[in-house]
């Protein structure tokens, strides 16, 4: 049996996509081992699209929280890597398997792993490449896109919008997307609505009154594949700051995403043209609050269209 290295990671899409530069790392110091993922099952087929997997251990635990227990079988991981939280409950999970070592930020609660400090103001890419880091591991923050999906667009070269989130605080409200909808459909683009599971309710309020063709709403929560082939080959991605928006970065497709609770400088894109994040500057808000929060509400549909507008002209240059 080759020796093993394991990475916790029970998040969800946008956090996976987040960690794929520190995954990468971790693949290339340990090329001859076999890379596990503990991370929630539905995300098997992202986990083998970057690459840096041999294999998914199914975790997961309501929320952000730490899985209860880790279904390990087997001789102990050599290296055990924490890409979940600070700790002390996600080291605490990873000790149990009883790895010969541990690679972790430093918290009081378990004063034996010697990593660096958390650093809370951070990007989430840049926050897990630095750990790597700290034990010379070399690692890219910016080292995202994925290869080009197997099959192809079920909607090629349209605008793909996205107005769902796991948190009502994430989620302008669907009457201003239905604006951007008519106004992208009046200056003849095609635009396409995706949503997750339960959200169908929501796309409704969507595509009712922008009166969208059944078809161009694309209900019940695609899978993997079918959602990355239809970034990829999207014109352009528009969404609040959720699962999608990394998609969309991880495929190089042209996005435009809108953020509330929390900053771009520390979920947003990667800079460059292809990306624009919209948001306007306040304090910090509660990104799984109840309600809509107050800075992405500042956000106005001609804004949007107007980063759309400018967005598509530069990408075709």
């Amino acid at each position: 049996m080759r020796p093993r290295v394991l990475v916790l990671r029970a998040l969800g899409l946008g956090d996976l996509l987040a960690g794929v530069p520190a995954l990468r790392a971790v693949r290339r110091a340990f090329p001859a081992y076999e890379t596990v993922l503990a991370a929630p099952a539905g995300l098997a087929p992202v986990a083998a699209a970057t690459g840096a997997v041999d294999r998914l251990l199914p975790a997961s635990a309501p929320g952000r929280a730490v899985p209860v227990r880790l279904d390990w079988t087997g001789p102990p991981p050599e290296v055990a890597v924490d890409l979940h939280g600070k700790g002390p409950s996600s080291h605490l999970l990873l000790e149990r398997v009883r790895p010969r070592r541990l690679l972790a930020f430093a918290h009081p609660g378990t004063p034996h792993i010697a990593g660096p400090a958390w650093t809370a103001d951070e990007h989430e890419r840049a926050r897990w490449c630095r750990l790597l880091r700290w034990y010379g591991v070399p690692a890219d923050p910016d080292d995202v896109l994925l290869p080009p999906p197997p099959e192809p667009s079920p909607a090629p070269g349209a605008v793909v919008v996205h107005p769902g989130a796991d948190s009502a605080a994430r989620r302008w409200p669907p009457e201003r997307y239905a604006e951007v909808v008519r106004a992208l459909r009046g200056r003849g683009k095609r635009v396409v609505l995706t949503g997750g599971p339960g959200e169908d309710a929501l796309l409704d309020r969507v595509a009712g009154p922008a009166r969208l063709d059944p078809h161009d709403v694309l209900r019940g929560g695609l899978p993997y594949e079918r959602l990355a082939a239809l970034c990829a080959g999207a014109a352009a991605v528009v969404s609040g700051d959720t699962g999608i928006a990394h998609l969309a970065v991880a495929y190089g497709a042209p996005s435009v995403t809108l953020f509330g609770p929390v900053p771009p400088h520390l979920w947003g894109p990667p800079p460059g043209h292809r990306h624009i994040a919209l948001w306007h500057p306040g304090p910090p808000g509660d990104p799984h609050g109840a309600a809509p929060d107050p800075q992405l509400l500042h956000i106005t549909p001609d804004e949007v269209l107007t980063a759309l507008a400018t967005h598509l002209e530069a990408c075709r240059s």
